[in-house]
């Protein structure tokens, strides 16, 4: 009890500043905290998340508690059943504590476009904190509690968990189930959890990770110890750097933050060497399946959408039917043939952003500048969404103005162990997540 006071005591207090929640679940946690004090006394411990208070994007549905997708088409939808993801949470005994603001329908990158108001960076609040996934990033960057679930298409659990200084987590496709979750795009929506440490996210996704026979991306393959991976010592391994294209045309502090990273991790890796990938850049079968789900609304009530997320959905229209099945046969061959790659290395990595947080005022005075931004910001988590692979972003720097710089590590299909212990292994052996905020964080 007292903890879940605390963290709503801070959320009253940062979250006029932030914007990190829609809506803050206060009766409810509190309910939920007194059940898990009293399940905990009687010995009915139900594991590492018991107890514990955290947040969910807002496309992520919660019977009886509003799911807006930060849109007017949403502001009063109030679904009837949780989101798998939801009820595993519940199930394992978490503590939720609100819905978090995010870019409308999870269409960019930067969480500036939304029904509720832009969402700001708590390490400093003239910058984004990202998208779609900001308002959950802000909030565990910020303390409003220890994790959060986010959706990550293009990267948008990477690239705002990166721009707020935490980590975030992309299992691969099909490990986490998207049964009620508002889609972007199915084939290539994950659904993942953001938080302070490494070892906080595989507490989380050891919970929401499974099948699910009610979402149809689902896959039935057995999960691992993802909690027990991390106290075993890490095997060295493979470190491929996919210089062309990831490290092009970085920002000079992320480049020096990024290369100082990869000295730490060459200490222990069995082999470093530059490898070069046939990387993906096509957007059509997100923009298609985006406008899919939202033409008929689009039809009726156009003036529910924020305009430039008007905009972006209408770019789905002029697809055809024969260009999407074309999508869809790449989309299965992408995948195939990443994994091949996986013979000679054994993880990725690469700078999860090439920039760091641009500023809102810069990106609020021209639309144009903003979908350029958010474009560049995703770049380099975008291949891995298509490729289907596990993927994290860790700290790794500051630049000298204070904004987090992000390190993203990926794996192979299904090894979202072996990514874990990696950043598990360079988080101990640096002291980027201990970085504190300002205690003026928020004004």
């Amino acid at each position: 009890m007292e903890l879940v006071e605390q963290h709503l005591e801070r959320i009253e207090q940062l979250n006029p500043k932030l914007n990190a929640f829609i809506t803050v679940m206060a009766e409810d946690a509190r309910t939920k905290a007194r059940q898990a004090e009293k399940e905990i006394r009687a010995g009915e411990w139900r594991g590492p998340l018991h107890g514990v208070p955290i947040g969910l994007k807002d496309l992520i549905q919660t019977a009886g508690i509003k799911t807006t997708a930060a849109s007017a088409r949403f502001r009063d939808r109030i679904p009837a059943q949780d989101a798998t993801v939801v009820r595993r949470l519940k199930e394992a005994g978490a503590v939720l504590l609100g819905k978090q603001n995010l870019h409308e329908f999870a269409y960019g990158g930067s969480s500036m476009i939304s029904y509720y108001g832009e969402v700001h960076n708590p390490w400093n609040t003239e910058h984004i904190a990202g998208g779609s996934s900001g308002g959950s990033a802000a909030a565990v960057a910020a303390r409003l509690g220890y994790g959060a679930i986010g959706t990550d298409t293009a990267g948008s659990v990477r690239e705002p968990a990166a721009l707020c200084g935490i980590v975030g987590l992309k299992p691969t496709y099909g490990r986490v189930s998207a049964s009620g979750v508002i889609p972007l795009s199915p084939s290539l929506d994950h659904v993942g959890p953001i938080a302070r440490c490494v070892s906080d996210t595989a507490i989380i996704l050891q919970a929401i990770a499974g099948f699910d026979s009610a979402d149809s991306t689902s896959t039935d393959r057995a999960t691992e110890d993802y909690i027990d991976a991390l106290e075993k010592k890490p095997e060295p391994l493979r470190i491929g750097i996919p210089n062309k294209f990831f490290y092009d045309d970085l920002d000079s502090e992320v480049a020096s933050a990024v290369s100082h990273a990869l000295s730490v991790l060459e200490v222990s890796a069995k082999e470093m060497r530059v490898i070069e990938l046939d990387v993906p850049t096509e957007r059509r079968l997100q923009s298609a399946e985006s406008y899919a789900y939202h033409k008929d609304s689009i039809e009726q009530n156009p003036e529910l959408y924020q305009p430039e997320t008007l905009r972006r959905l209408k770019t789905g229209a002029a697809i055809t039917q024969e260009q999407i099945s074309e999508q869809y046969g790449m989309l299965t061959r992408y995948r195939n043939d990443i994994a091949r790659v996986f013979e000679d290395i054994d993880v990725l990595v690469t700078p999860t952003t090439p920039v760091p947080a641009p500023k809102i005022t810069e990106l609020r005075q021209d639309r144009d500048k903003l979908r350029e931004r958010e474009l560049l910001l995703l770049r380099n988590t975008r291949p891995f969404n298509v490729w289907g692979l596990p993927a994290i972003t860790v700290p790794c720097g500051f630049t000298e103005s204070g904004l987090p710089i992000g390190l993203q590590i990926v794996g192979p299909h299904w090894q979202e162990s072996r990514i874990l212990q990696l950043a598990h292994a360079y988080e101990r052996a640096t002291a980027w997540h201990k970085r504190e905020l300002n205690p003026e964080a928020g004004k």
